[in-house]
């Protein structure tokens, strides 16, 4: 049962904001006592807002900017942008803090507000508490006409961005160019379907574009996964390209086909990163609960050392942050580079990724087969998890000699596979994700695991 008195009820929230279905749960008042309450929060200084390519980013994000004014807050609008490149308008600007206006991976139907503070970084988890607390409990405090805050435009931050990119010491902008790549992008008609082609087309790439109009009118089910790149695939076999690229709506993820069509996973995207990143300087690999262990062997490799945190974007950068680490991200095709900002970057991604591939002549597919060579499977169970004492029973009843980690939700590791049961902070559902060196090994487990996780709860817990 929902509370009829939470404001917030039926919402997504969580460390990186509050997220739902607009015009149901997610309605003008929510975004005006959210957007409010974050100004409550943030110190002095003008707030940026950005927001991706959803027909309903337009008012929900107008509506975000009213309340941010109505609260005294100045406020600079960076328009239709990656949220990557939201958050170094942050930087650039030496913001307050800022609001991404995107649901990410989530259907159209879905949008929400993301909360960043001081350095273009999200909230901490505990400042993101703060806010639904407020958003909960308070109402805003409106200022008098003579207190209201100024608008302004920012044009140029995706130009910013770009530049920013092509301008970092660890990328070997000449040695990309000189390949001249071919290559292909699917950007979702989202808000990487100009940027992301422009930055490649700066790294002397020939583009293929498909889905690139920015009109939020998703062709293709968002999320990037390797059973919704049929369509880049076949691009890239009859174009001849020597990779494809694919982004989420908010292009803060990135996920890759090789030369033949063929979907890499989108976990090979950050260790494509960090084989990279540590080629240059060995050191601290920041990564989430839920990524795969070839994040160690790569690490070993280098003689460098990994720790993981919590699920969430703003659980690893905090930890990079606090570690000083050299990169970090997470499974789902999300790079966070510190060098730039510490924050998810699809459009870095794309960047690192052809600077890896410049390193010899060899396809694309016979470099990601020098990676490591593990097999994950991830599942959805429309799960309300309502007994969890009963979940970690029943998992520790179906795997006794693993050992249990409750980092983030259920996790039961072994030399060389593991298998994670938790609920998402993004959707109303449970992920399970199991990775072994063979497919019939992860889909065993993952299967186990599914099993028990069903029976454990009341009534089969049907969400």
């Amino acid at each position: 049962m929902t509370n009829q008195h939470d404001l917030l009820a039926g919402l997504m929230v969580s460390a990186s904001g509050v997220r739902g279905i607009v015009g149901e749960r997610l309605t003008p008042e929510v975004i005006l006592r959210v957007a409010g309450a974050h100004a409550a929060l943030l110190p002095p200084g003008p707030i940026v807002v950005g927001r991706d390519s959803r027909p309903s980013g337009a008012w929900v994000s107008r509506a975000a900017e009213a309340a941010l004014l109505a609260s005294g807050r100045d406020v600079i609008a960076v328009g239709l942008a990656p949220t990557p490149t939201i958050l170094y308008a942050i930087r650039h600007h030496r913001a307050a803090g800022g609001l991404a206006i995107t649901a990410s991976h989530n259907p159209a139907p879905w949008n929400a507000l993301k909360l960043f503070g001081p350095g273009g970084t999200f909230l901490s988890p505990s400042e993101a508490a703060d806010v639904a607390r407020r958003a909960r409990t308070e109402r805003p405090t409106w200022v008098t006409h003579d207190k209201v805050g100024a608008a302004k435009d920012d044009g140029d931050a995706i130009v910013r961005h770009r530049d920013a990119i092509l301008a970092l010491a660890s990328l070997d902008v000449a040695r990309v160019r000189s390949r001249a790549f071919h290559v292909a992008v699917d950007c979702v008609n989202g808000a990487g379907s100009e940027a992301t082609p422009a930055l490649l087309e700066a790294l002397g790439c020939r583009v293929e574009r498909l889905h690139c109009i920015p009109d939020g009118r998703f062709p293709r089910v968002p999320e990037p996964l390797p059973e919704n790149l049929g369509g880049l695939g076949e691009t890239v076999r009859s174009t001849g390209a020597a990779i494809g690229f694919a982004n989420d709506p908010d292009a803060d993820r990135l996920a890759m086909v090789d030369e033949r069509g063929a979907p890499i996973g989108e976990e090979r995207t950050l260790q494509i990163a960090v084989d990279w990143a540590l080629r240059r300087r060995p050191g601290l690999v920041v990564v989430n609960a839920s990524t795969s262990m070839g994040i160690d062997v790569l690490a070993r490799r280098y003689g460098a050392t990994v720790e993981r945190s919590r699920v969430g974007e703003a659980h690893v950068a905090e930890r990079l942050v606090a570690g000083g680490g050299v990169i970090g991200g997470e499974g789902n095709g999300g790079v966070i580079f510190p060098e730039l900002h510490a924050t998810r970057d699809g459009l870095l991604a794309a960047a690192i990724t052809l600077d890896w591939l410049a390193l010899d002549d060899r396809p694309f597919s016979e470099r990601v087969a020098e990676l490591p060579p593990l097999v994950m499977v991830k599942r959805k169970l429309d799960l309300r998890i309502s007994a969890p004492g009963d979940l970690t029973a029943a998992l520790r009843a179906a795997f006794p000699d693993g050992v249990r980690n409750d980092l983030d939700g259920e996790k039961y590791v072994w030399e060389d596979r593991w298998v994670q049961v938790r609920a998402s902070g993004t959707e109303p559902i449970v992920r399970i994700i199991a990775e072994a060196p063979a497919a019939s090994q992860a889909e065993a487990l993952a299967s186990r695991a599914a099993d028990a996780a069903t029976k454990s709860q009341p009534a089969g817990g049907a969400a």
